[in-house]
């Protein structure tokens, strides 16, 4: 073999290897990489060469050519280059820096210099400001056309203050933080490419939107000078997200990039709802030196707005004279939940939720009345039907709540549009929640003399749902295990402070039904109501609570459709207990198909083992076939310390 004329090393520059002797036969090319540069390494007749793997008129990746008549050919153009010295032939000049070789007996080594020192730029600029904010954990995929900003997050991660989580489909991203929103009403960011990166988030992000969940989305874009000429994954992304998102905003060079990053990050805190960036890719690399982040401070007012004192007197005038009151709950209560249970208890009467709002009171409280509505129990029904005042805070009134749209109501919400959305309500009180609920417990009165405790009446119609609860649980066919068993077996298991995500579907109306919380926070995709929304939650909610357990439960159909993220549940070791409840057909479909005397058609699933694929993805995975499985299968994955799936066998007719 010919030895390679060898030239000076260049200044200040280290030799890496690169590869071992051998490994490229002559006439060859192949991407290799020392340190964070990228190159191509070629072997023609013996001799070495090292060029920059960046073809400099396209970018194209110089290592995926191929060697013809002694020059190394790009692979997207067809332009030549000498594979040692990067000159092109004839008159042309422009060529891919070249760097020394060296074949030693160990092995190939390259010359290459330090990396020149970091120049902050805009995407430092703007993930500074996103911190500043509070945003801690970016759900999303890092792609071509993000590169620049994602090179600020790794940045920002490596300090410790902020953390990544790289998931395998952009939807799970937005599902992901849309329930951190839920949990702790404070944004998390979802993070995608131009084009259908950033397309595949519009799902979650509605369901965000929807129920009122703060999330900043972020969109890497087509070069600037390209937009709008058809480029490939050239799309309209403000245009895309005009609806779902309460701001969107395109960065340019001359932007105050701090300033949009605070105008989106308050939108999302102030407005709960989406707000989004988009970030042309240029953009994204600017130099930025000496540009401050921007935050919080001075920039957000007190919410705690109390409501105004004649909507105070009308609601007292109401509750001077009810005897059984019932308070209603919705999700837009939950941070608030003590003051609304003063008032409850005061007044001696029952607490009700939406089902979005499940959880927010114990089951087991001597007030706690359960789920109204259609995914809801007999309690909260016949309490509801037999009182003569609703008193509901944060909660919609829309068609699925099952709130009385004919009873005496005084409605609290913050969001005006909220109150009286759907129909007319006797008192309408704007204020915050937990404000409101203060100033009506510090001026309630003794009320009527014949006020009814009902606390005897929440104990007795328990006591009947549970005895109908236990039959069915008693229920088996052999044909697969029953919802109530298994809703019946997660009551004794699922611990009292576990954050618990769930679908949509039987799965969902099934747990609302039987579940009974204890201090377990619910979410849920309340008003959108999409499939495929609970594993992808418990992976936002893993992130905004790791020290608390996590519970997935989904059908069939819903984890079909996000079952990769099982593998970043492995990668990123989240504690997450998955129960899969597989009847092997979109079942509530299936129901509404029979209501309406139509004929089920496509509804039927072909479905993998789950608790064999969750064992190949790395996971813990146990199948249940029969209800005297379910107590050691739940024990197990709640136990284990990673990822683990119960795959139930259910029984399609025992719901």
């Amino acid at each position: 073999m010919a030895e390679p004329e060898v030239t000076a090393a260049l200044p200040e520059a280290t030799w890496v290897k690169v590869a071992e002797v051998g490994d490229l036969g002559d006439g060859r090319v192949r991407t290799v990489v020392a340190g964070t540069r990228s190159l191509a390494l070629t072997n023609c007749g013996g001799t070495y060469g090292a060029l920059d793997n960046r073809c400099p008129h396209q970018g194209g990746p110089l290592g995926e050519g191929s060697i013809e008549r002694g020059l190394l050919r790009c692979p997207w153009h067809g332009y030549d280059y000498d594979p040692t010295t990067g000159e092109p032939p004839g008159a042309f000049s422009d060529r891919p820096e070249s760097f020394p070789v060296e074949v030693r007996d160990d092995g190939v080594y390259v010359s290459i210099r330090p990396p020149a020192p970091h120049v902050r730029t805009v995407s430092d600029v703007m993930v500074e400001t996103m911190v500043a904010w509070g945003i801690t954990h970016v759900f999303g995929m890092v792609g071509h056309s993000n590169l620049g900003f994602a090179d600020a997050l790794r940045r920002q991660e490596e300090a410790g203050n902020l953390r990544y989580i790289g998931i395998r489909h952009e939807g799970a991203a937005a599902f992901a933080a849309s329930a951190y929103g839920k949990l702790t009403g404070r944004p998390a960011a979802a993070f995608a490419i131009a084009g259908p990166g950033s397309t595949n988030l519009l799902t979650g992000l509605y369901d965000a939107k929807v129920d009122r969940s703060p999330v900043l989305a972020i969109s890497g874009q087509v070069p600037s000078k390209v937009l709008g000429q058809g480029a490939f994954q050239d799309v309209d992304l403000t245009g895309a997200f005009a609806d779902v998102a309460r701001t969107s905003r395109t960065v340019l060079p001359g932007s105050d990039h701090a300033e949009l990053v605070t105008l989106a990050c308050k939108t999302a805190i102030l407005d709960r709802d989406v707000a989004h960036l988009v970030l042309p890719d240029e953009v994204q690399v600017l130099p930025a030196p000496g540009v401050a982040a921007s935050g919080p401070t001075g920039r957000v007012p007190d919410l705690a707005i109390a409501p105004p004192e004649a909507a105070v007197d009308e609601a007292l005038a109401l509750l001077a004279t009810a005897r059984r009151p019932v308070v209603i709950v919705g999700h837009g209560a939950r941070f608030d939940m003590p003051d609304v249970l003063a008032v409850a208890e005061a007044l001696d009467a029952p607490v009700l939720t939406t089902f979005k709002a499940k959880g927010q009171i114990s089951d087991h409280h001597p007030l706690g009345a359960g789920v109204l509505g259609r995914s809801g129990t007999p309690v909260a029904s016949w309490l509801m039907n037999e009182c003569d005042l609703l008193v509901v805070f944060g909660a919609s009134f829309s068609n699925h709540t099952g709130i009385s749209p004919y009873k005496p109501t005084i409605q609290v919400d913050f969001d005006r549009m909220a109150l009286g959305r759907f129909s007319p309500v006797t008192v309408p009180v704007l204020g915050h929640v937990g404000v409101t609920a203060r100033t009506l417990l510090g001026r309630l009165g003794d009320g009527p003399a014949d006020r009814v405790d009902q606390r005897a009446d929440v104990a007795d119609r328990w006591s009947i749902w549970r005895a109908e609860k236990a039959r069915r649980v008693a229920d088996d066919r052999g044909r697969g295990v029953s919802s109530a068993a298994v809703f019946d077996a997660m009551g004794r298991h699922v611990p009292a402070d576990a954050v618990v995500t769930v679908d949509v579907g039987n799965n969902a109306y099934s747990f609302g039904r039987y579940f009974e919380c204890r201090e377990q926070s619910v979410l849920m995709s309340g008003y959108l109501g999409s499939i495929g929304f609970g594993f992808p939650a418990a992976m936002g909610a893993w992130a905004a609570a790791p020290d608390r357990p996590i519970v997935a439960v989904t059908g069939d159909g819903g984890f079909g459709q996000y079952l990769a993220e099982l593998t970043t549940a492995v990668k990123f070791d989240m504690g997450i207990t998955h129960v899969l409840l597989d009847n092997s057909e979109l079942g509530k479909i299936t129901k509404e198909q029979r209501a309406v005397e139509m004929e089920v058609w496509q509804t039927d699933l072909l479905n993998p083992d789950f608790a064999e694929y969750a064992r190949l993805c790395g996971a813990l995975g146990i199948r249940v076939e029969s209800p005297d499985q379910l107590d050691t299968a739940l024990a197990e994955a709640l136990a284990h310390p990673g990822p683990a799936l119960v795959h139930v066998l259910t029984d399609t007719n025992l719901l």
